[in-house]
């Protein structure tokens, strides 16, 4: 795996969602929010990257200028097109949406309920339409399961099959990246997130430095300022992303209970 000073590279923000219904967890953020922060973000003068020029970045075939970052949006949620995308849309921003291919139009029953009703997916039309008007979309494993903790062959299994898809539903170069379930990663899903094929990888808040372990910054319900803490050089934005480490780390425990559910399925399903 290529190596690059994480220092060098742009930020990387992550968004989960946007707007819609309230929940019982950190991950929504509401669209006034969200839109103060890219308005913001706009008159201060910062772009956002697409994958393929982050991608040039992290091989050193290109340093983009300051005030550069990539925006992303993990598990792919249907309210991004009617809360974030027109947002971004209408400042000429870009952003990167990891899908939960096994899941794409279809209801997050793969989660902790944390609202009253499941909430859907974004469908393929949806994602062509977006992907149409300069939106890159990636893959965020097919079934959202935590790879750290699955043998080899199922890992290979949950990487391969939602790369094939991708590259099926949108091209060749729709397969080119992943963001790892709960930021889960370590030296052994990197080497087979690179076998394969993928060419660039995304974690939690720390990488390793290398292009399938780079870091992001999760931005959640209490990041409400104009500057996002990831995109902050100031003591308010280290203790901003320290804390967003921290709630990122504590998603071990919504594993932990898909886990025990899962277990009480099969045990309920028995003879």
């Amino acid at each position: 795996m290529a190596r690059a000073a994480e220092a060098e590279l742009p930020p990387v923000l992550c968004y989960h969602r946007v707007g819609g219904p309230l929940e019982l967890g950190v991950t929504r953020v509401a669209r006034t929010v969200f839109e103060r922060q890219m308005r913001a973000l706009a008159r201060a003068g910062w772009q956002t990257l697409t994958l393929e020029q982050f991608g040039d970045a992290v091989a050193r075939r290109s340093v983009p200028a300051r005030n550069r970052c990539l925006l992303t949006f993990d598990d792919g949620y249907a309210g991004l097109a009617d809360c974030a995308y027109p947002v971004l849309a209408g400042l000429g921003f870009t952003a990167t949406t990891f899908l939960i291919t096994d899941y794409v139009g279809a209801l997050n029953t793969w989660d902790v309920r944390y609202t009253w009703r499941r909430l859907r997916h974004l469908d393929w039309r949806a994602i062509v339409q977006w992907r149409g008007r300069g939106f890159d979309f990636a893959s965020h494993g097919a079934s959202h399961a935590r790879l750290t903790w699955l043998a080899d062959g199922a890992v290979r299994d949950e990487l391969g099959r939602s790369r094939e898809t991708l590259r099926q539903r949108l091209g060749p170069e729709a397969g080119r990246a992943i963001a790892y379930p709960f930021g889960a990663w370590d030296q052994r899903i990197g080497q087979l997130a690179a076998a394969a094929g993928y060419e660039l990888g995304f974690g939690g808040g720390h990488g390793d430095g290398s292009s399938l372990a780079l870091a992001r910054v999760p931005v959640y319900v209490w990041d409400a300022w104009s500057v996002p803490f990831g995109l902050r050089d100031d003591a308010l934005g280290a203790l901003g992303r320290f804390v967003a480490g921290v709630a990122q780390g504590c998603a071990v425990g919504t594993s932990w209970l898909l886990k025990l559910r899962g277990e009480r399925g099969r045990a309920e399903a028995l003879p």
